[in-house]
């Protein structure tokens, strides 16, 4: 299995596909072991796709420690540095777009075309929903809270008449289906994870951001809400926004988003 030393952490990484290169940054939980993944979508059939199991996540060392956004961020340069990767198209989903904007922001020399997908600036052009409070709930209203923010469609009413589709959700929700359910550190890691999320904002730093960028996402995500991309595209001077059927899932929930995705990252300039 690919693991390198980067940073004093041991990471473990998957590149796939040929052509032009993309790093791409995975969500919160991300876990490569998890499939279907991002790395079995479209992507790798028109690109070389890097992407890595982030600190605290998946097979990558969890160090209990605090974690920053920039720590994600340097991370990543680092292990593009130890693969002997130059600048490529950078693409974070979720809580990896949170980082793909440190990212590009830090580092604006290796990013070509920017991608952000359901994601949002945090400060002024306000924070995704804080997944942090979901763990206070009780059980049964933690998951339908967690499936409606997924899809504000997927109210009680939804829910009550679509039985069968809400037990396949409620299925891949189970955390028994977890690759990494019951390893060492996985709570630690994912609650250093959550607590780097909750202090994300570069919102005032956005204008730092040169490469050509596509916001993207869901009409009815809950989480990311379109109006958080929209803050975004207005402090971006080369952004545009694009929107999908679907909700913080759209990347699988409607099948014109990777072409669209795909689109742009093969334009040229």
């Amino acid at each position: 299995m690919p693991f390198i030393d980067a940073r004093g952490l041991r990471f473990y990484y998957e590149v796939r596909g040929h052509g032009p290169r993309v790093l791409l940054f995975n969500g919160t939980g991300g876990d490569l072991r998890k499939k279907p993944g991002l790395l079995d979508a479209l992507l790798p059939d028109r690109f070389e796709v890097l992407c890595h199991d982030q600190r605290g996540l998946g097979q990558t060392d969890r160090p209990d420690i605090a974690y920053s956004m920039a720590d994600y961020a340097e991370d990543a340069a680092a292990l593009l540095d130890a693969l002997g990767w130059g600048p490529c198209h950078v693409m974070g989903v979720s809580f990896g777009g949170m980082v793909a904007q440190e990212f590009a922001i830090r580092f604006p020399e290796r990013v070509n075309r920017l991608v952000l997908a359901c994601t949002s600036s945090g400060g002024a052009g306000r924070p995704s929903y804080p997944l942090q409070d979901l763990a206070k709930l009780p059980e049964n209203e933690r998951a339908a809270r967690a499936i409606e923010l997924s899809d504000t469609r997927m109210d009680a009413a939804w829910r009550e008449a679509n039985p069968e589709a809400l037990k396949g959700i409620l299925a891949m929700m189970n955390p028994a289906n977890d690759p990494g359910a019951g390893e060492p550190g996985r709570a630690v890691g994912a609650a250093r994870q959550l607590e780097a999320r909750m202090e994300h904002d570069v919102y005032d730093r956005l204008p730092q951001i040169v490469a050509p960028t596509l916001c993207c996402g869901g009409r009815y995500d809950g989480i990311a809400p379109v109006a958080n991309l929209e803050a975004i595209v207005s402090q971006v001077q080369n952004a545009d926004i694009q929107l999908f059927e679907g909700g913080h899932l759209f990347l699988v929930q409607d099948s014109a988003a990777w072409p669209a995705i795909v689109d742009f990252m093969q334009r040229d300039g």
